[in-house]
């Protein structure tokens, strides 16, 4: 056993993390604010001695990194265990501390009894402030060992955590904010749904009283996965808290033989003590840094046009000729061919997995269309769901078996398809050629939609036993095989819109479709929820039809353009709809957001806080010479004007041009009030703490001010 100090200590630009090695085993001591040297991790064990409390064990079992029924812990586990004997109450004593670098740790603990051997890993990033961590877990007995739950570490909160904000919705309206009081007990959220869900983002802030967008201290946490999973906060009867998130393992889904490992997902943390923005600049930054490759954060963002809610399933090849020649003068840099392309599918009914051109609708292939939207100077991209099949398809017919199932149950209807069974080493192959036999037909297709329509309802694979855990690994290792055959090829993570958006798949593909709702006021509160882990590059933002097919709504396009403009922006719609208006606002909304995509992609975010009559948020570039902030009227105020717009995050010495760039025309009551302030020189301090006064205008009206320095 190697000589074991009693504590660890990684920092970061603004964070300190100290682990506590003194007990059988480690626990986080310390996770926050950057520390000075002079606070020593003996003064904060000597701060947190605890007395024996009235009816109670005299020492408290530990919140270790995995919280053990071994120990006598009475919350939520971090490992739950089986054999034929006594796995269920392991034990480890930590043995080793390695540090491969120096921002990160193992920590080795090895159960000698029970032949059982968990490391934790823990990396904090030092530029973003954002900690990742996994376990280990191997087997080292010759007895099978069950593994019901392995936990990523689990991580205590100070008592001032009192707070939990989580992440709810459902297809079309992803990402909502449920805000609840961290209360005696567990706050859990599961998610059996084979995929990360619309339900259940796999994600939670925990914040003291009063934190807001630019103040107060808080926490974010993120399991980084795209299979079932499973989220905890829980506050204990003597007050400690905690979270712990993990894998969601069926019944009977794990078993490791002697000297077989699992390894958890990981879980992204980080900590603000300036604000809930703050705290999402910590995670953008990670995500630009850590999971993009290194060509697409050197790539400029290309504005989309996607066929889907243009033409449906209504593919023509003269059609699809007309849609290029009428979007390529908007803007438009790269054309996606959406669902509808191959053989039989004139519906969601029938031909998934039978990945061949549909020569009925294309009788001489793709390639007229790609070759006439080349010629106007776009990339083609285009439409896959490789993980589905419906049951009218050829390869169903062949290959029955080649589905997830369980026998003796019916399999319930969705979509009209089913999901193919990725643990299958053939049915890996098979869609490894179908697209490869695509992509080498038609070598100019630069991009790949990959989208996943429904839930695994019933996941037993071949052998019979639950497969999410293979099912979600075999698609990240598909997926890398495909982009390594093809440098430059991007992929979207598309399922039914936001219900696989996670780190986990990020870290595998290029861009996420951020939700399937276009409607402009939906996606306000979408493209918010999805920011406070996401960066507004990867985040898929589309105009939409003049009346979304969705909601309904009719909202104008230049609040339909102004809310897209924020993201990886895109249009999906039939263009010949457009009135003359509606397309010249169109072009110079594609032109304006062109003209700032570099700063709107890498500038810092500051949301602000809503007052539930608009939703604002501004974007300041880093020497804070530069901003861009959006105000976005949702609701008519209930007074006779508005509030004031109040410009967070600037140089308060710095003096700011001020100028409105959106929209083109801007239709307000007389005397205009922009007028006066338009193109006029104003002060940080002045911008921020008396604002800006708001003009009468009508509800759902988005205005975008332009700020340079003077």
């Amino acid at each position: 056993m190697a000589d074991i100090k009693p504590f660890f200590r990684l920092d970061s630009a603004n964070s300190t993390v100290i682990f506590d090695c003194q007990s059988k085993t480690p626990a986080l001591l310390y996770f926050g604010k950057r520390l000075s040297e002079q606070t020593t991790e003996t003064m904060l064990t000597q701060l947190a001695t605890r007395q024996e409390v009235k009816c109670a064990v005299v020492e408290e079992a530990p919140i270790s990194l995995s919280p053990l029924l071994g120990e006598g812990f009475t919350g939520a586990p971090g490992l739950e265990l089986s054999n034929d004997t006594i796995a269920w109450s392991v034990g480890p004593a930590l043995q080793d501390v390695r540090q491969p670098t120096p921002s990160s740790l193992e920590f080795v603990s090895v159960d000698e009894l029970r032949g059982i051997e968990v490391v934790h890993s823990i990396t904090l990033d030092s530029n973003t402030d954002v900690l990742s961590a996994h376990t280990v877990l191997t087997n080292l007995s010759d007895a099978p060992l069950s593994v019901n739950f392995c936990a990523a570490p689990t991580f205590q909160l100070p008592d001032s955590m009192n707070k939990l904000v989580s992440f709810e919705g459902r297809w079309s309206n992803e990402f909502q904010r449920q805000s609840v009081d961290l209360v005696l007990g567990s706050f859990v959220r599961e998610n059996r749904k084979g995929k990360t869900s619309h339900d259940v983002f796999p994600g939670l802030l925990v914040h003291s009283e009063g934190a807001g967008e630019q103040q107060g201290e808080c926490y974010g946490f993120h399991l980084g996965w795209s299979g079932n999973n499973k989220l905890r906060a829980e506050l204990l009867p003597e007050g400690r808290r905690y979270v712990q998130m993990g894998e969601l393992l069926l019944p009977g889904e794990l078993t490791l033989a002697k000297g077989q490992t699992y390894q958890s997902p990981s879980i992204y943390g980080s900590f603000s003590s300036d604000g809930f923005s703050a705290l999402s600049r910590n995670f953008h930054r990670f995500v630009k840094a850590n999971l993009l490759s290194q060509a697409q954060r050197e790539k400029t963002r290309p504005v989309h046009y996607n066929t889907w809610e243009g033409i449906y399933f209504d593919h023509d090849v003269d059609t699809l000729k007309q849609l290029a020649d009428k979007v390529a003068p908007l803007g438009i840099e790269r054309f996606v061919l959406d669902d509808g392309w191959f053989k039989g599918r004139r519906g969601d009914y029938a031909g998934l997995g039978d990945w061949t051109v549909d020569y009925e609708i294309y009788p001489d292939g793709l390639s007229p269309v790609i070759d006439h939207v080349n010629s106007l100077g776009m990339e083609f991209g285009i439409w896959f769901e490789p993980e589905m099949v419906n049951p009218d398809s050829d390869l169903y017919r062949a290959h029955p078996d080649w589905v997830l199932g369980s026998e003796n149950n019916e399999q319930l209807s969705f979509r009209n398809q089913l999901v193919l069974d990725l643990t299958r080493t053939e049915v890996v192959e098979y869609l490894y050629k179908a697209i490869d036999d695509i992509l080498v037909e038609y070598p100019t297709i630069k991009y790949i939609k990959w989208d996943m329509n429904r839930d695994i309802n019933h996941a037993g694979n071949f052998s019979g036993k639950p497969a999410v855990h293979q099912q979600t690994l075999a698609l990240y290792r598909l997926i890398d095989r495909i982009k390594a055959a093809y440098p430059g090829l991007e992929i979207e993570s598309c399922s039914s819109g936001g219900a696989r958006v996670d780190y986990g798949v990020l870290a595998h593909t290029d861009r996420v479709w951020t939700s399937d709702s276009n409607d402009a006021l939906d996606r306000l509160e979408i493209q918010r929820g999805c920011s406070f882990f996401f960066p507004s590059s990867v985040m898929g933002a589309h105009v939409g039809p003049r009346d979304c097919h969705i909601t309904g709504r009719n909202v104008s396009i230049e609040m339909r353009a102004a809310v897209s403009m924020f993201g990886h922006m895109g249009i999906e719609m039939d263009p010949r709809e457009l009135t003359d208006h509606e397309y010249n606002a169109l072009k110079a909304a594609i032109a304006l957001h062109k003209e700032h995509r570099e700063f709107i992609h890498a500038a810092d975010l500051y949301r602000l806080d809503s007052d539930d009559l608009s939703i604002n948020f501004g974007l300041i570039d880093e020497q804070k010479t530069k901003a861009l902030f959006a105000y976005n009227s949702v609701r008519e105020t209930p007074r006779t004007a508005p509030n004031k717009l109040r410009f967070v995050g600037l140089d308060a010495d710095t003096q700011y041009t001020l100028n409105l760039v959106w929209p083109v025309k801007f239709e307000e009551y007389r005397p205009s009030s922009i007028a006066a302030v338009n193109g006029q020189t104003f002060t940080g301090e002045a911008l921020m703490e008396f604002g800006l006064q708001m003009p009468i205008s009508f509800p759902q009206t988005s205005l975008i001010f332009e700020l340079n320095k003077a």
